[in-house]
């Protein structure tokens, strides 16, 4: 099987021959990621080292040295009698999609599955454009406003995948953090009412153009994972799952949504040993994976802000690529 098969095949539930990765350089990937370029004709306000406007008209601060993404200071939709007047980004423009149609054309015949990020963050932007306080009580306040702000996020989105569609990409990558250490940030059935209707909407329409769903969600955020699958979500991509239970995740999602994880980035990657770390990365194959399908192995791709050693980094890819080869084949054995 080819790269691009593997990884199709383990979220399918298709017996995959073994699991598929993405892991460092030096270890290999089955993946190749692909973005959106920058608008030509749009120039930020202000650009520098530790400020900077993005073309959503936020802008953005941190400290010199600060290994994050920083903050937004200003946001531009802190009232929604600036939504009419509000610039949203043109992401229908080809030019936007050039470099990843030259990777695309370029890597072919790796044969690898082709994931591109897109710009559908609905809390995250929603925080960005409005403002942490504003955003979570918005569905309270102002719902028809934000339903509208919304519709014209999946909008974007959608002219987004479009486009990604055209140059033949496998999957949609996009991020929202809804969970806290141990809670979701926003009551289940607001979560259900307000925000679920917008990933289905976008989900269901990737999905009409034969491109699978990834979405990247940390905290405990166990409580919209059935609302994420009725909505059309292939593929979960968690950091974290000690908070949740492995065991608990695989008994009530397991061939039902596919896990993309690394070993728990909070907790077992720093706390535990060199075995401890192995031992994990082989629980989440065989408790995620073992549903003919079910799990792609990662790594976390900024070991430095988390405090991640090498060495662990290393026995954990080096467990999720020798015990994820011979994984289905012992299956079949048993």
């Amino acid at each position: 099987m080819t790269s691009k098969e593997i990884v199709k095949r383990a979220i399918l539930f298709e017996g995959p021959e073994r699991i598929p990765y993405d892991l460092p350089p030096k270890w290999g990937s089955d993946f190749i990621h692909v973005g959106t370029d920058p608008d030509p004709d749009w120039q930020p306000s202000i650009k520098t080292d530790t400020k900077w406007e993005d073309e959503w008209g936020c802008i953005w601060e941190k400290l010199p040295g600060d290994l994050t993404m920083g903050q937004v200071k200003y946001h531009p939709l802190s009232d929604y009698s600036k939504m009419d007047s509000l610039r949203f980004p043109d992401y229908s423009k080809k030019e936007r999609y050039q470099t990843a149609k030259k990777v695309i054309e370029e890597k072919s015949k790796e044969e690898k599955f082709i994931l591109a990020s897109i710009p559908f963050s609905l809390i995250h932007r929603l925080e960005y454009l409005r403002g942490h306080q504003a955003a979570w009580t918005d569905p309270y306040l102002y719902p028809e406003q934000l339903d509208k702000l919304l519709d014209k996020l999946c909008e974007i989105a959608m002219i987004s995948i479009e486009r990604f569609a055209e140059i033949g990409v496998d999957g949609i990558f996009s991020c929202d953090d809804w969970g806290f250490q141990d809670r979701l940030m926003v009551k289940p059935e607001i979560w259900e009412e307000v925000w679920k209707p917008k990933y289905k909407k976008v989900y269901e329409f990737a999905q009409s153009k034969g491109i699978l769903t990834f979405l990247h969600s940390c905290g405990y955020i166990i409580d919209i994972l059935d609302g994420l699958i009725e909505a059309k979500l292939n593929v979960i991509q968690m950091d974290q799952q000690e908070n949740m239970g492995i065991e608990n995740l695989s008994n009530r999602f397991g061939g039902r949504l596919c896990f993309w994880c690394p070993v728990d980035i909070q907790n077992t990657m720093i706390k535990g040993t060199v075995e401890d770390v192995k031992n994990y990365a082989k629980k989440l194959i065989d408790y995620l994976g073992k549903f003919n399908g079910g799990f792609i192995a990662k790594w976390y791709p900024s070991p430095d802000a988390v405090n991640h050693s090498w060495e662990k980094i290393d026995a954990m890819a080096e467990t999720f690529i020798e015990y994820g080869k011979v994984f289905y084949k012992r299956k079949v054995k048993q």
